[in-house]
């Protein structure tokens, strides 16, 4: 028997509808490549919307179409999310860090009808423009005043809007329909494209409105440095919407002291994005000597955060939240909101907790499988590769059959990579990418370990450790760091001497190389393949 209820699709477009209705105040303020701050509601974002939606079918965009983005986060970026979506085609996200090749590969891969870019990321594309569909047309995002001169025969973003009407007939397909796509990296072979529906987007919403309540509300002030490019811009542009909090988009300038000026002018509360964003951000409040007003809580995701980083936040009166997906997740699959029994711990004690990546949400299934593929025990201790499964997380790849296959195992559920241990508490701990442990006389050392101790060094900005090869131990641990500004740089000595508390002598580094600045993957997290190319011909102190 089942129940006698109404079946409604889950839809993006009621989203902004529901805000437009229910918090026509909140706002979404940006900062424009034109070089001003612009404001506008989420009701006249929804009559924008409708009007680019009736513009993009001028241009005969139709069901199941991939429209792309080359953009900073910004209110015509998020109307595009909206737009495109709620007319039943594909909002494709394109990360404008990628490689040339990179992005000639997803452009083509995907197919896509219209490429969206901000007047930034022109040159981009004029320099690949040859290597792209000849019936790609293009859009930048501007107005006819602003508009760039250029050799892409493109169109303007406000002329696609201008005389529309604004209102729009929403269709209500099926809830299944893609609605976005978004590739990985691709820091090995070619990117891979996670293919999300409405219906997980929408259930991805309600999920992080769910697990993230105690932050997030109607009224507050979020700043997303999390790129709109990146992973649906881990949710926020569809759980603001519906909380009633309003967006302070950076745009491009994402160094310490622009973030610091606009969250002080703007009252912003709660910012979510990547360590390496928040390690300027930290340089200028030292600066500053304070922190910007009404700032009280960060949200840490794309990489682990240094438990240094997580210790001078809190010390400070800023809340952690250190949170762990994937693009593959949509992305969110663990946050970092502490029950009550941790945040009475003693401190060190409740900053070992932070310093984890949380516990799963709601939907979100996890089990950890050791190498001969048996499910193993969440006691804390146990480790293993994490498998992940829910209505959030893909079933495949678009369009590539073969990592589909190699990503989803007998069972139905996507393998990670990543190695982990989940306690009896639910909390989750990673311990490294697969490819990136590394094994030393037959036993395992968290890299992520050796680099969290490292960083928490006051003469060190940044780390990586990364594996070299040894003839009698298999592989040796080699730290390549960056010197704090105005620091000396420590001696192999001095760092053992450092870390020699929390490791055994075997697990210390070999060595400790120093560079100017550690390579970045297009997501902002460290590249340690990049590591290991570089210092392909490197040779141990011991074998030199």
């Amino acid at each position: 028997m089942q129940g006698l209820m109404m079946n409604r699709p889950l839809l993006i477009s009621s989203i902004l509808d529901y805000a437009a209705e229910q918090h026509p105040r909140a706002e979404i303020v940006s900062v424009r490549t034109e070089g001003d701050v612009h404001r506008q509601t989420y009701r006249q974002t929804a009559r924008r919307v409708a009007q680019l939606a009736h513009g993009l079918e001028a241009h005969g965009v139709k069901l199941g179409d991939r429209v792309a983005t080359l953009a900073w986060n910004g209110y015509r970026h998020f109307e595009l999310y909206y737009a495109i979506s709620g007319m039943g085609a594909v909002c494709h996200t394109i990360n404008p860090r990628l490689s040339a090749e990179q992005l000639i590969y997803i452009v083509n891969h995907a197919e896509d009808k219209l490429l969206f870019v901000d007047t930034t990321f022109v040159p981009v594309l004029q320099a690949v423009k040859d290597h792209l569909p000849r019936d790609l047309r293009f859009v930048i995002m501007t107005d006819r005043a602003h508009m760039p001169e250029n050799s892409l025969d493109a169109l303007c973003y406000e002329e696609l809007l201008t005389g529309k009407d604004e209102a729009y007939d929403w269709p209500q397909i099926d809830e299944n329909t893609a609605s976005g796509l978004c590739y990985t990296s691709g820091t090995t072979g070619n990117p891979k494209g996670a293919l999300y529906s409405h219906r997980s987007t929408v259930l991805h919403a309600l999920v992080v409105a769910l697990v993230m309540g105690k932050t997030l509300g109607e009224g507050r002030k979020v700043l997303p440095v999390v790129p709109l490019f990146h992973v649906n811009a881990w949710g926020l542009p569809y759980t603001a919407p519906l909380v009633g909090m309003s967006m302070i988009m950076p745009g491009g300038a994402l160094d310490g002291a622009s973030l610091f000026k606009l969250m002080e002018s703007e009252g912003v509360q709660s910012a979510w994005g990547v360590p390496t964003v928040w390690q300027g951000l930290l340089g200028e409040i030292k600066s500053q000597g304070r922190l910007p007003s009404g700032f009280c809580e960060v949200v840490v995701g794309g990489s682990a955060a240094p438990r240094a980083m997580i210790e001078t936040f809190e010390t400070l009166g800023v809340n952690v939240n250190h949170a762990w997906g994937m693009t593959e997740m949509s992305p969110i699959g663990t946050h970092g909101v502490m029950p009550q029994w941790v945040m009475e711990q003693p401190f060190d004690k409740m900053i070992s907790y932070k310093a984890r990546q949380g516990r799963r949400a709601f939907g979100v299934d996890l089990k950890i499988v050791d190498d001969n593929g048996q499910r193993v025990a969440h006691d804390g201790k146990s480790m293993g590769e994490l498998y992940v499964r829910g209505n959030t997380i893909v079933s495949g790849y678009f369009e590539n059959e073969e990592a589909s296959k190699k990503s989803i195992d007998a069972e139905g559920w996507f393998g990670t990579g990543d190695i982990a241990t989940i306690d009896a508490d639910g909390f989750l701990s990673l311990q490294d990418r697969s490819k990136d442990l590394i094994k030393s006389g037959g036993e395992w050392i968290s890299s992520i370990d050796l680099e969290n101790l490292a960083v928490a060094h006051p003469s060190i900005a940044s780390a990586a450790a990364i594996a070299m090869p040894h003839p009698k131990w298999d592989e040796r641990p080699v730290m390549v760091a960056v010197a704090a500004p105005g620091a000396a740089k420590l001696s192999l000595e001095e760092l053992h001497s450092h870390m020699s508390s929390q490791f055994a002598k075997w697990q210390l580094p070999d060595d400790i190389i120093w560079v100017d600045a550690l390579p970045l993957t297009a997501t902002g997290k460290i590249s340690k393949l990049t590591l290991r190319q570089q210092f392909a011909d490197y040779r141990l102190p011991d074998l030199r």
